[in-house]
């Protein structure tokens, strides 16, 4: 039995497979068509699960989309009438979207698939949490939910037991941790659904100063119930801008033109915010595992990934076990709907556990030597895996930046040793280094640790044998490894893990083991293999044309290393040759 799950139209779609309970294979669309963030219908995205599973979409049993539509529909016309005439442009803008697209999405599904198969709803939050508890290891646990808005929830808390899934309580809009958290992004000249790691990674530079002003903004109950004071919030009757005039006289100065400066005012209002948002996760999940007596818990929903409030979760609510799956945002709710529909809906027992994120494309020699033979790029091919290691391991440890190219790609927004920038976390200047030559972006952007997971509680403050595979937690980095480990200990202390094995990522363990064997320090820097703006790279060609366009030194793809940057008219004229061939062999 298959079923497809889809998520889109509103930010980062994507499109997840499932055969007889086990996953096939999860992508978002932004990585095949290049744009980053992309929300519109994810055909190359389904196109690419399909046929990595070998079949067409006659052979898929179930179709589910991750939101009820109509539900949605009435929250935004309820909203819309309610703040009229402060609406009216809401109303102009929204309207033809969703009485042309978004009301006849089952109607969209069918034609862009070429199928009458009937399209199935999962409601938002319930997608987010199956897409956690569902991919578990857990038979039990609570489940928290927390984004901007679904249909109606922001929030939700329940219980998770075998197929099941309840919902026992929720926030409805307009109160909303996510839509806080998107204000503080928007106010610091960020990005809304794109910079929200931006706001933590500034965070740690800054102090306290502004939380009893938050306090104004959100009242918190114990429990971790909330509600925004919403003379501050414009979200109800406003698609321009997420916040009043009374924020900013309340905070004291207008928002942060975009690429201007950042001081000390910046940095105190990102860590007073990232300060309030923990404090509502971590008073939530107190009281969830207080009512629920749960020892395990499952976190979905953009805000799953706040790795400093998962941090603080496992530390102080009382939980001894976590889970957050890798595309814990919207993309990752395709996975949820599959799931969802195969094990609750349709009964089936649970026999999936997401021990990993490789569940995009991969690509074989013979497809990687296509790619650098068409750009006219010099290459060695190493044979031995032992030889390839220890070359790369080599460069890693002179102070070389390599883009690491292997295996299949991951799913979510972290890259994960499968399409990732790799080098040395004890050089003080690597991290202004790759922020300044290769991706392009403010200099206080953190990167984060890779480091065997036997060896994870040597250099953190984690217990020895914890799993930390998805990049979504941040203990505290050992006192004395600060200076060990300069380049991805934040400025607060703490280093955003992940714990690497030889079972789920055996090429990059062995890669980290033989860098630790040289050096005696199992740990490397990692972060994606991308440039600002763009997604992380996919197919050869993208890695080959990130390697040409940035200060990356070398990049290894498969077996294949690449030191010597083509000259601009060799690579052009590859350029040209490559275009075509490589958009049609993805999904065809």
């Amino acid at each position: 039995m298959y079923v497809l799950g889809i998520s889109c139209f509103y930010h980062d779609a994507g499109a997840a497979l499932v055969q007889d309970g086990e996953l096939v294979a999860a992508a978002e669309e932004e990585r095949f068509n290049r744009k980053k963030h992309y929300s519109d219908f994810p055909k190359l995205a389904i196109e690419y699960c399909l046929k990595e599973a070998g079949i067409t979409i006659a052979d898929v049993d179930y179709i589910g989309f991750y939101e009820k539509p109509l539900v949605k529909f009435n929250r935004i016309v309820e909203t819309i009438l309610a703040r009229w005439p402060l609406t009216y442009t809401n109303w102009v803008k929204s309207m033809p979207v969703w009485l042309m697209t978004k009301l006849r999405i089952g109607s969209v599904i069918q034609k862009e698939l070429d199928t009458d198969k009937d399209i199935y709803y999962c409601q938002h939050h319930l997608a987010h949490a199956a897409s956690a508890f569902l991919v578990s290891p857990f038979d039990e646990a609570a489940v928290i939910t927390a984004d901007g808005v679904g249909e109606w929830t922001t929030t939700g808390w329940g219980v998770g037991k075998g197929t099941e899934i309840v919902i026992e309580k929720e926030i409805r809009f307009p109160h909303s941790v996510g839509l806080l958290f998107s204000a503080i992004t928007a106010y610091l000249g960020f990005r809304v659904n794109d910079a929200e790691w931006k706001v933590m990674g500034l965070a740690p530079y800054g102090k306290p100063t502004y939380v009893d002003k938050f306090h104004e903004v959100v009242d918190i109950r114990d429990d971790g119930s909330f509600r925004l004071n919403m003379k501050y919030f414009t979200h109800t009757h406003s698609t321009e801008k997420m916040f009043s005039r009374k924020w900013e006289e309340l905070f004291g100065r207008p928002q942060r033109p975009k690429e201007s400066e950042l001081d000390s005012f910046h940095e105190d209002i990102a860590h007073s915010g990232q300060k309030v948002v923990e404090e509502i996760m971590v008073k939530m999940a107190t009281h969830v595992q207080r009512t629920t007596r749960q020892e395990n818990v499952c976190i979905a929903g953009g805000v799953g990934l706040n790795c400093v409030a998962n941090w603080r979760i496992l530390q102080e609510s009382g939980f001894k076990n976590i889970f957050i799956q890798p595309a814990a945002g919207d993309s990752g709710a395709a996975l949820g709907t599959a799931f969802y529909l195969y094990n609750s809906v349709l009964k089936n027992p649970r026999k999936f556990v997401m021990r990993h994120a490789y569940w995009g494309p991969g690509f074989d020699d013979a497809q990687v030597k296509s790619a650098l033979d068409r750009s006219g790029l010099a290459y060695r091919y190493i044979d031995r895996e032992e030889d390839l290691l220890e070359e790369t391991a080599r460069m890693i440890d002179e102070g070389s930046v390599i883009g690491w190219f292997q295996g299949r790609l991951e799913f979510g927004p972290r890259a994960l040793g499968a399409r990732s920038l790799v080098a040395d976390a004890r050089n003080p200047k690597m991290k202004d280094i790759i922020n300044a030559k290769v991706k392009f972006r403010e200099a206080f952007r953190p990167f984060a640790p890779s480091v065997l997971k036997e060896h994870a509680h040597e250099y953190f403050e984690m217990p020895a044998g914890m799993d930390a595979p998805f990049m979504l937690l941040v203990p505290r980095v050992r006192a004395e490894m600060h200076a060990v480990l300069p380049a991805v200990t934040h400025q607060d202390g703490t280093g955003r893990v992940q714990t690497v094995t030889e079972a789920d990522n055996g090429r990059y363990y062995r890669l980290i083991r033989t860098f630790g064997k040289r050096t005696g320090v199992p740990v490397v820097i990692n972060t994606s293999f991308n440039v600002r703006g763009e997604p992380i790279v996919c197919t050869p060609q993208d890695a080959i044309n990130t390697f040409v366009n940035t200060g990356i030194d070398a990049i290894v793809i498969g077996n294949y290393v690449v030191t010597e940057k083509p000259s601009a008219v060799d690579f052009e004229a590859g350029m040209r040759r490559s275009i075509e061939l490589e958009s049609s062999s993805l999904v065809k």
